[in-house]
């Protein structure tokens, strides 16, 4: 059973509060940061629902659990949450650890509405009980290196740590590099270090380095010391992952953080519902919120869309993706089947690539769309 234990409360309605378990990175190693933007905009949706008439008059009721980025962790919490009669489950932002919760959830027949994770497999085999809103690896990853290539990136290398996620993206992005001629080399961080980095890079004649790697370790040492070389000024330094995101990069990495190009899920023209929601979750944060707490905010949304039109019987919710037609923060959602996934998958959701402007750190410029 996993130990972290948060109940997020409705104010008193009447009836049994509906229940929907809650997955996020919540403690180290953990990307917490991330972990608490995602929180944020599940909790925020939540108190939303209950403003308005809950479901069907009964209050809907967040049920937390840490994962920790552990695997293991999250698939014995949604075992857990499936015990406590949730109605379905939410969030996640690891992938490996979302694939293990979707496992767990298909095993049990539990719906699971996976708010961030990208992984294109995060199922062994086809399933209805597990949905998603972030867009594919393959599809934000490829366009990333097509960004690249538009920006004449023709050598490009990656430091990369061992995982499968990061392991697929650079499957990716190679397979989308050489089809138009360009190269990809990997460099392995954790045997090389930053200094072995730059020394491979400084031989190796790449224009473009991308960061497969967690931050802050051992992605903030690493950038800090390639930018200090002055023989690598107009090296690009990407992370296709989103690491420069989050105020922490900002703060840990000051000027040198800004330039570094990153994926992020937001629309290029946000509408009204984004702007009021982006209001409310700055009051909860004390900070800008990310685009995965929209992803929790649209995650809430989505469910309590579900659970108002189909009750709470898992079964029927399963089966109900399909039907979904909401409008979220970053568009309209419905589901489709996407081949070789095996889930119901959101095919509209937006993908940007931006950096932090050197001018201004906290301005992002949207460098390409798709």
């Amino acid at each position: 059973m996993c130990a972290m234990t948060t109940l997020v409360r409705p104010p008193r309605r009447h009836g049994t509060p509906v229940r929907i378990g809650a997955l996020a990175p919540l403690t180290r190693p953990g990307w917490t940061e991330a972990g608490r933007h995602l929180l944020a905009g599940l909790e925020l949706a939540v108190h939303e629902t209950n403003d308005g008439g809950g479901i069907a008059g009964r209050p809907l009721e967040l049920v937390v659990r840490d994962t920790a980025a552990d695997p293991e962790r999250a698939a014995a919490a949604v075992a857990e949450l499936a015990g406590l009669g949730v109605a379905a489950v939410a969030g996640e932002y690891h992938s490996v650890v979302a694939r293990a919760a979707a496992a767990r959830a298909d095993a049990l027949g539990v719906p699971f509405l996976c708010s961030s994770a990208v992984l294109d497999a995060l199922t062994e085999r086809p399933t209805d009980c597990v949905a998603r809103l972030a867009p594919p690896q393959s599809r934000g990853w490829s366009l990333y290196a097509d960004f690249l290539l538009g920006a004449g990136h023709r050598r490009v290398a990656v430091a990369a740590e061992p995982s499968v996620y990061w392991a697929s993206g650079a499957r990716i992005l190679r397979e989308r590099l050489s089809a138009r001629g360009a190269t990809l080399t990997e460099l392995d961080v954790r045997r090389l270090g930053p200094a072995g980095v730059r020394d491979a890079l400084l031989e190796g004649g790449a224009t473009a380095l991308l960061l497969l790697a967690g931050t802050p370790e051992p992605a903030v040492p690493l950038v800090t010391c390639l930018r200090r070389e002055p023989r690598l000024a107009g090296l690009l330094i990407g992370a296709p992952a989103g690491q420069p995101e989050f105020a922490q990069w900002a703060e840990l990495l000051g000027p040198y953080g800004t330039a570094v190009p990153f994926l992020r899920y937001l629309p290029e023209d946000p509408g009204p519902l984004a702007g009021r929601v982006r209001t409310a979750l700055r009051e909860r944060l004390g900070a800008a919120p990310s685009f995965v707490a929209f992803e929790g905010y649209d995650t809430v949304t989505v469910l309590a869309a579900l659970l108002r039109t189909h009750g709470t019987d898992r079964t029927r919710t399963a089966h109900a993706w399909p039907d979904v037609a909401v409008d979220g923060t970053r568009g309209r959602i419905t589901f489709s089947r996407t081949p070789g996934t095996g889930l119901w998958q959101w095919d509209a959701a937006p993908v940007q690539v931006v950096d932090r402007d050197p001018a201004d750190p906290d301005r992002f410029r949207i460098l390409h769309t798709g």
